[in-house]
């Protein structure tokens, strides 16, 4: 999947400015765009970012084949020119992206790209579908693993996913963000992530009783038994009958049963009473999963009334982002450099002031409390500025200038790294798991009123001293009579 050639997953509207770009002569000029979003999904305190090795494949596959040049011809909109440069069509663009795993806050870039402007623009849509999606998944899977509170959560998605790419590229995000595994074999086979799974229903229909059913299943795969108790009656007939099952089969063998699943009905009370009765027939190591339409609030009420729950699967709620189903990324211009190499500031203006960007080729440091090592703030600087932890920081609300906070005893981390160098990329991925750890330990330095699910505290995304002088510069130039 990430080798395939999406050079056409684009909005027409790219490749008409493309075509004018270069009708104008603007083929060669230099610009700057960044991505970056406006508000976090369900209302949380952070988003986690994901989809940058995509993104990277994608950059490194960008070619159009001699059927993409005759397409574009039939539409008999763009020039011959036109055309002949995209035959020869190369990457040129500087990349910088925030790493996958980073909690990531509304307004600051999560991408940078620097290059001609018809390349820079033309890698939106799929820049935006990327991040946008990936990152969506990574945050709804953190929040449900949160909620878990240490127990494992499992993505059971793939049959509920908008499409294949969302099934595999989602089970990945999710993993990142803190999930232990997916029934998706794909993702494990080509991203490591653990592929979990057992039986369904109708393994139990199958043969002509519940018990002979788990028994087969108990001999066929000794050493990892997890059998699904609610086909038919979970306190009546089916963990009676893996009781049975594991006295009968695993236990002449020497084996332990793993666990059993429970995917129907009042989940909390049956797996109290599960719980009870696998002690009492001697089996408290056996684990209860809970599966079927879960989320993060579940969770989090089933665990307050007292559910024996070791694990849960998590499928569509997970998968779809179900309770906000869309990441609002966008992509804008933020600069343009004039015939001598200086960057002009670009910004875009509109009466709803979160619709206002941030003009410049900017970077992004979180500081972080020198006792504590969590974070306090990001801060949105020029590309150039260098934050000194030596001396105190003061940092302030861009639009509440009156808030302010001297900061000292602090460390900066600046968050953007560069992933191109003039279209050849620089940066080699982590591994998955290095990402899912390096994951779990930034979400750990962010203040816990920071990780409730409903009025979580505002984290602060500040503009240093300069930029905001810019901003407010060019707002003033564009908005006064």
């Amino acid at each position: 999947m990430d080798r395939d050639n999406f050079t056409m997953l684009t909005d027409f509207y790219e490749m008409t400015m493309a075509n004018g770009f270069f009708n104008e002569g603007f083929k060669d000029r230099i610009v700057y765009f960044d991505m970056f979003f406006r508000t976090i999904p369900d209302g949380g305190g952070f988003a986690v970012m994901a989809g940058v090795e995509q993104m990277i494949e994608y950059m490194k596959s960008l070619r159009f084949t001699e059927d993409d040049i005759e397409y574009l011809r039939s539409k008999n909109m763009f020039s011959e020119g036109f055309l002949e440069y995209l035959r020869d069509f190369r990457f040129e663009c500087d990349v910088w992206a925030v790493p996958e795993g980073t909690p990531v806050f509304p307004g600051e870039p999560l991408v940078t790209v620097r290059g001609p402007a018809i390349q820079a623009q033309f890698v939106e849509t799929m820049i935006l579908l990327t991040i946008n999606y990936q990152t969506l998944i990574a945050t709804k899977a953190n929040r449900i693993a949160r909620a878990a509170e240490g127990r494992a959560v499992m993505e059971f998605g793939a049959r509920r996913a908008q499409g294949a790419y969302a099934a595999v590229y989602g089970a990945r995000a999710a993993y990142i963000a803190g999930c232990a595994g997916t029934s998706n074999v794909l993702t494990d086979q080509k991203y490591g992530v653990p592929a979990l799974g057992t039986m369904a229903h109708s393994w139990v229909q199958m043969f002509d009783s519940e018990l002979e059913a788990f028994k087969a299943y108990a001999r066929t795969y000794p050493d990892d038994t997890t059998l699904l108790i609610d086909t038919y009656n979970v306190l009546k007939s089916g963990l009676p009958n893996a009781i049975r099952t594991f006295d009968e089969v695993l236990k002449p063998m020497g084996k332990r049963p793993r666990g059993v699943r429970i995917d129907s009905g009042d989940i909390t009370y049956l797996s109290k009473k599960c719980r009870a009765m696998l002690d009492e027939a001697g089996y408290p190591d056996c684990t209860i999963v809970a599966s079927n339409s879960l989320d993060e609030y579940i969770i989090r009420d089933m665990l307050i009334q007292g559910a024996r729950i070791d694990s849960f699967g998590v499928g569509e709620r997970l998968i779809t982002s179900r309770s906000n189903p869309v990441m609002g990324g966008v992509y804008k211009l933020s600069g343009v450099e004039d015939d001598n190499g200086n960057i002009i500031p670009k910004i875009k203006i509109s009466e709803n002031v979160a619709k206002i960007t941030t003009p410049c080729f900017k970077q992004v440091y979180r500081l972080y409390d020198g006792a504590t090592s969590k974070a306090i703030a990001d801060v949105i600087t020029l590309h150039d500025e260098k934050i000194d932890s030596s001396e105190p920081y003061e940092i302030f609300d861009p639009e509440f200038t009156w808030k302010r906070k001297r900061v000292t005893d602090f460390f900066a981390r600046p968050l953007l790294k560069r992933m191109f160098r003039k279209g050849e990329c620089v940066y080699d991925p982590p591994s998955i798991d290095v990402l899912r750890e390096y994951c779990g330990m930034q979400v750990d330095g962010l203040w816990d009123e920071l990780k409730r699910f409903e009025n979580p505290h505002k984290y602060y995304v500040d503009l240093s001293e300069k930029l905001w002088k810019i901003k407010n510069e060019m707002i003033r130039m564009h908005t006064v009579e």
